[in-house]
C-alpha cells in the first residue's frame, strides 16, 4: 500500500474505477452473446432485436474509452454480417 495520502486515494479510486469498467465490459459481452445465441438458434427477429440493443452498448464503451473504436467497429460489423446471413 502507498505511503503518501494522495497515492492512497488514487489506489482507492483506481480499484473503484476498475470494478465499474469490468461491469460495463461484462454488460457489453453479454449483449454480444445474446446476439450470437439468437443466431445459433436461427431466430432472425430475435437476433435483429438483440443486435439493435447491443450496438449502443458497444458504442458506449468507445465513448468511455474502454475499447478502441476499431474494435467496436469490428464487433458490430461481424455481428451484423451474421445477422444478415440468417435471411439467406
Amino acid at each position: 500500500m502507498a505511503n503518501i495520502k494522495s497515492a492512497q486515494k488514487r489506489a482507492r479510486q483506481s480499484e473503484k474505477n476498475r470494478a465499474h469498467n469490468m461491469a460495463l465490459r461484462s454488460r457489453m459481452r453479454t449483449a454480444m452473446k445474446k446476439v450470437l445465441k439468437a443466431i445459433s438458434q436461427g431466430d432472425r427477429d430475435e437476433a435483429q432485436t438483440a443486435y439493435r440493443n447491443a450496438v449502443p452498448l458497444i458504442d458506449g464503451m468507445v465513448t468511455k474509452g474502454l475499447i478502441h473504436a476499431n474494435k467496436a467497429a469490428r464487433h458490430k460489423s461481424r455481428l451484423n454480417a451474421r445477422v444478415r446471413g440468417l435471411g439467406e
